[in-house]
């Protein structure tokens, strides 16, 4: 497939979007498609699925760096602006993994807030590629916290994913929020490949640093460009433990939530969404799915680059991430559409550069090649190898009896409900459960269908984000999901 082709999907993704909360922030996005088609990039920046590389690699023992003391170093007394009566313990800090480079991966660990000791241990990831799943993740989606509008103070989340798990989230790869390396040229050299084997390592390292999780039954999760993150690293798990004597991480199960997965699928589910939405014209529509092919498109296919710039017209300033909720920038009062506050990232942002707060997370700032933000546009930009499709690296996880859960917001314009049915329909696995509504709160909280070894889920009214828009309808998809049962029908 063309690289271009890529961008050109990226583009359809975000139409008309230049408010866009963690992506392509601050960017026309035609603008951008324009430059992006007209960047050379090296031959392997995208590629069909690398059986080699992700299937049959001999994995090496990785480095463990001794732990001792390090836990009781990384516990967090408290964070400023906290909510009172917080009964569970919080950890942060870092795991270095690649010494010759200082290359150190920045974590925030929250416990279960009851009966810890019995539940399970989560991985959550963010996607980007590039963005931060503390500042996404723990502050805006599903960790035990929210930021206020002031940037300074802390609420309880209702909803916080931490009632049924010990929740890891983990700014990867270095170059992300609190993440660093010594090596600045690492920040150009991060990849799908490198994420998951630095991922790998970090755990292992974590584990030893927190041995009383070794055996936990553990689970990954998260959303967006995690679609890659998610099944390469648990691949690499799998594989590790086969191959080394190291800590064998006792992997359950994956969920990824409105997740790049497939190119192919992805391009025709977010044409799909965007016309059936009425998003765009029938005769943009018919145009694009009469003369483009996008495994085929070039800078120089100005019939199909005309179409692209007619449907951004046609479009106008919505919001992608939440096609029917405001922007941050607009007049109207966010809960007039949402319950989520569109300008979320400004808080956090400003929270997380408060040196109380920094102090607080043991965070390594004069490190940093710049102040915390929520997206690395440099290691974004610069990403080494994206793989056209996971599907294969899915399949042999499901082979290897891996609980797959895959769950969709179903008004995210970004990477849209569509791609995800697709990308699942291409697999082809018979259907156990057929289509049906689940319930929660008296009211229908979306559809799910079981499929051999595969559940997929969508989430009624939610956003990109979907513990941010729709919390308590996510956190019924994630009980179900880590105690192996079917969201609740009527």
């Amino acid at each position: 497939m063309a690289t271009s082709a890529f961008f050109i999907w990226m583009f359809l993704l975000s139409l008309a979007s230049s408010t866009q909360l963690y992506g392509w922030i601050d960017i026309n996005p035609f603008k951008f498609v324009k430059e992006e088609l007209s960047r050379e990039r090296p031959s392997h920046a995208f590629a069909s699925y690398d059986f080699d590389k992700y299937s049959t690699a001999e994995y090496s023992a990785v480095n463990i760096s001794p732990q001792e003391g390090q836990k009781e170093k990384d516990k967090i007394e408290s964070l400023p602006g906290q909510p009172p009566e917080v009964e569970f313990d919080q950890y942060s800090g870092y795991v270095t993994v690649d010494h010759e480079a200082g290359r150190a991966l920045f974590y925030y660990f929250v416990q279960a807030a009851v009966n810890s000791s019995s539940k399970p241990l989560v991985l959550w990831l963010n996607g980007g590629p590039g963005c931060s799943s503390f500042g996404a993740g723990a502050l805006m989606e599903l960790g035990p916290f929210r930021v206020n509008k002031d940037g300074k103070t802390l609420c309880h989340n209702e909803y916080a994913w931490n009632k049924d798990a010990n929740i890891i989230f983990l700014e990867s790869p270095a170059g992300v929020g609190f993440s660093y390396s010594n090596t600045t040229s690492d920040y150009k050299l991060s990849g799908d490949y490198r994420s998951a084997q630095d991922s790998y390592t970090f755990l292992v390292n974590w584990l030893e640093r927190f041995p009383e999780y070794k055996s936990r039954e553990f689970f990954i999760a998260g959303e967006s460009y995690a679609g890659h993150y998610i099944p390469q690293l648990a691949h690499a798990i799998l594989q590790n433990s086969k191959n080394t004597n190291q800590t064998r991480i006792n992997l359950r199960g994956i969920a990824m939530g409105n997740a790049y997965i497939d190119f192919e699928t992805t391009i025709q589910g977010a044409v799909d969404f965007y016309w059936t939405h009425a998003l765009m014209s029938d005769e943009i529509y018919h145009g694009l799915t009469s003369n483009c092919d996008f495994t085929l498109l070039n800078s120089s296919d100005k019939v199909c680059l005309k179409l692209i710039n007619e449907a951004l017209d046609a479009a106008g300033n919505i919001y992608s991430y939440d096609i029917y909720a405001p922007s941050c920038n607009s007049s109207l009062k966010f809960h007039s559409v949402s319950a989520f506050d569109p300008c979320s990232e400004n808080y956090i942002k400003r929270y997380l550069n408060i040196p109380q707060v920094q102090r607080a997370l043991h965070a390594n700032v004069t490190s940093l090649p710049h102040p915390w933000e929520s997206c690395s546009r440099e290691i974004n930009r610069n990403w080494k190898d994206k793989q056209l499709t996971v599907l294969p690296i899915i399949q042999q996880l499901m082979a290897r009896g891996i609980r797959i859960w895959i769950y969709s917001g179903d008004t995210d314009g970004a990477l849209p409900v569509t791609c995800s049915r697709y990308a699942i329909n291409k697999l082809g696995t018979p259907v156990k459960t057929v289509w049906y509504p689940w319930y929660t709160q008296d009211e229908v909280g979306g559809y799910a269908v079981g499929f051999e070894n595969l559940t997929f889920v969508t989430v009624r009214g939610a956003g990109h984000f979907v513990p941010s828009y729709q919390p308590a309808r996510a956190l019924v998809v994630f009980s179900s999901f880590i105690n192996g049962v079917l969201p609740p029908p009527a």
